[in-house]
C-alpha cells in the first residue's frame, strides 16, 4: 500500500463522515433550514479531486527533490588548480627612461648624447613552488648590448631551490650573488642608478654557481643574516658550457654577514676569484679580490647608508702590473607622503688608484619620485659624474679626459613591476 492509496482512503473516509454529520441534523429538523448546509455529492466529489491534485503535486515535487540530490552527490567536485599553473607566478619588472644626457672629454662634446626613451632592464620572471621545499626559479634580462650593437635576451637567473629552513636555504644555477643585492635592498632606488659596486663595475649582481644563505633570528628582533657563494666569476651573461667555453679551472667565492635591527643593518662582505679568465691555457698573473662594507637605515619612510668598498687586481686579472682602487657611496632618501618622496646620492671614489693615482670619479644623483600606484614608480632626475687626469668607464660611459670630462643626464626614470 503506497502513500497514494493511503491518503485516498483518508480522504474517503473523512467524506463518509461528513456527509453522515450533516445527514442526521436534517433529518431531525422539520423545518429544513439546515439541509442547504450539507454538501452535495457533486461538491464532495470536487473536493476529492482537488486532493487528488494536490497530492500528486507533491509527489512530483518529493520525485524532483531526490533526484536533485541524487544527481549533486553522482557529480563530482570541481578539481583544484593542480599541476604547474597551480603554484606557479609569472612576473616582471622593468626600468625605463625618457631621458637629455650631455658630455664632454677635455671640452669635446660626445656626437651620441641626446635626448632618448631607454628600456634598461625587461626582466620576466617564472617561480614554481613544487612543495614546502622545492622551488626554481627563470628570470630572463632584456637589455641592449652595445658590444654588438643589438638588444639581446640573458637568463639571468635560472636555479633549483631547496628551503630546508631559515638558516639554510641552497640553490644551484644562475642565482643572486650575496652583495649586490643586498645593497639594492638598502639603497632602495636602482631603476634609479646601480649601487656603488655595480656602477663601477667591481661587482656583479648574479653567477653561475652554488649558493647558500639564511638567517638566525626573529625577524622583528635582533638578526644575523649570511649568503655565500661559489661561482664560476664570469658572470650570469656568461655561463659555463662544456670543454673550452667559459669552462675556468678554479673557482670564485663572494660572501656576506649581516646584523638587523629595527630598521638598523650592518654588514660587511668579500669577493676573491679569477673572474672566470683563468680559461685553458691562458695566464692570470693576479687574484681579483674586493672588500665591502654598508651600514644603513631603512624605515619609516626613510633609506639612508653609506656603502664602501675595496679592490684589488680587478682589472689586471691577466695583466702583469697590479693595482687597487676603494670608494665611498652616501645615499639618503625620505617618503614625506605616501605618494611622494625625495632622494639623492654621493659617490666619490678611485677606482684604479696605482695605475691612475690622480684620476677621482665623483658621482651624485638627485630626484623627487611620484608613486602613484604601488606597481609604478616615476622620478624626475637629475645624474652628474665627472672625472680629471685619466678616464674611467662605469655603467654610465666612458667618464674623464686627460684633462678633465663631464656626464650630466636629466629625465624621467621609472620602474613598474607586475
Amino acid at each position: 500500500m503506497n502513500w497514494k492509496t493511503i491518503s485516498m482512503a483518508g480522504v474517503a473516509a473523512i467524506a463518509l463522515v461528513g456527509t453522515a454529520a450533516f445527514a442526521g441534523p436534517a433529518a431531525a429538523d422539520p423545518t429544513g433550514t439546515q439541509a442547504s448546509s450539507a454538501p452535495t455529492n457533486e461538491e464532495l466529489e470536487q473536493r476529492i479531486e482537488a486532493l487528488e491534485a494536490e497530492l500528486q503535486s507533491a509527489e512530483m515535487r518529493q520525485a524532483s527533490d531526490h533526484q536533485a540530490v541524487v544527481t549533486a552527490a553522482a557529480t563530482p567536485s570541481a578539481p583544484p588548480l593542480l599541476g604547474w599553473w597551480g603554484n606557479t607566478t609569472v612576473g616582471g619588472l622593468v626600468f625605463f627612461d625618457f631621458s637629455n644626457i650631455e658630455s664632454k672629454s677635455n671640452g669635446v662634446d660626445n656626437p651620441q648624447d641626446g635626448t632618448h626613451f631607454d628600456i634598461k632592464r625587461f626582466y620576466l620572471t617564472l617561480d614554481h613552488q613544487f612543495d614546502d621545499v622545492w622551488s626554481a626559479n627563470l628570470t630572463t634580462d632584456f637589455t641592449y648590448d652595445s658590444s654588438v650593437g643589438a638588444t639581446q635576451l640573458y637568463i639571468k637567473k635560472a636555479y633549483l631551490q631547496a628551503h630546508v629552513a631559515d638558516w639554510a636555504t641552497f640553490r644551484a644555477g644562475s642565482a643572486d650573488l650575496p652583495w649586490v643585492p643586498f645593497a639594492e635592498s638598502i639603497y632602495g632606488y636602482r631603476y634609479v642608478e646601480n649601487v656603488l659596486v655595480d656602477r663601477t663595475k667591481f661587482g656583479t649582481s648574479a653567477d653561475w654557481g652554488l649558493h647558500a644563505f639564511g638567517k638566525f633570528g626573529p625577524d622583528t628582533g635582533l638578526k644575523l643574516e649570511y649568503a655565500v657563494s661559489a661561482v664560476n666569476g664570469a658572470g650570469y651573461k656568461k655561463p659555463g658550457i662544456g670543454l673550452g667555453t667559459n669552462r675556468s679551472e678554479g673557482v670564485d667565492w663572494e660572501g656576506r654577514v649581516d646584523l638587523k635591527y629595527d630598521g638598523f643593518v650592518a654588514a660587511i662582505g668579500g669577493y676573491t676569484g679569477k673572474l672566470g679568465k683563468d680559461l685553458g691555457a691562458g695566464t692570470t698573473f693576479h687574484t681579483a679580490e674586493r672588500e665591502d662594507a654598508l651600514i644603513g637605515y631603512v624605515g619609516n619612510g626613510i633609506h639612508a647608508g653609506v656603502e664602501y668598498y675595496h679592490q684589488s687586481n680587478y682589472d689586471t686579472v691577466t695583466n702583469p702590473l697590479s693595482d687597487n682602487g676603494d670608494g665611498y657611496s652616501f645615499f639618503g632618501a625620505y617618503q614625506f607622503m605616501p605618494e611622494w618622496g625625495v632622494f639623492g646620492r654621493y659617490d666619490t671614489t678611485k677606482p684604479n688608484a696605482r695605475l691612475q693615482p690622480d684620476y677621482t670619479n665623483h658621482y651624485y644623483n638627485v630626484g623627487v619620485e611620484w608613486t602613484p600606484v604601488k606597481i609604478v614608480n616615476l622620478s624626475l632626475v637629475y645624474k652628474h659624474e665627472d672625472g680629471s687626469h685619466g678616464t674611467f668607464t662605469d655603467s654610465n660611459g666612458t667618464i674623464g679626459g686627460s684633462i678633465h670630462g663631464d656626464y650630466s643626464e636629466v629625465g624621467l626614470f621609472g620602474q613598474f613591476k607586475f
